[in-house]
């Protein structure tokens, strides 16, 4: 068994991703609404007000949307980071994301249906 982090980069594609995990088999997956320590640093970059003129809205910080799984076999990793690559492009280019997993040596609590040999 292998845990999965996905960090999206863009929250607009996470209906896309999720639809194409149930797809491939993929369930049970933990969101959350997260952001990074870049995304932080350029929030807080100061204007005085004498310059500024925007509508409320602007400067609101939009973040990532962080993805956690626990995937029965190494044949299911591989669909589960080729199916993100489907939607979001090459993990390895920027603005794309984060994926990264590790074996599990112990797991209570996962539901029946996930194979745990």
């Amino acid at each position: 068994m292998y845990a999965v982090i996905f960090v999206l980069h863009d929250p607009n594609k996470l209906d896309k991703v999720l639809e194409a995990w149930q797809g491939v088999g993929i369930s049970g997956v933990t969101i959350i609404e997260s952001t990074g320590i870049h995304r932080r640093t350029m929030q807080k970059k100061h204007i005085p007000m004498r310059f500024q003129f925007q509508p409320l809205a602007v400067g609101i910080e939009e973040g990532n949307i962080t993805l956690m799984t626990i995937l029965p076999s190494k044949d299911m990793l591989k669909n589960c980071v080729s199916t993100v690559e489907s939607i979001v492009g090459d993990l390895n280019d920027p603005d794309t994301g984060i994926l990264f997993s590790w074996p599990l040596e112990y797991v209570k609590g996962v539901p029946h249906d996930i194979n745990l040999a």
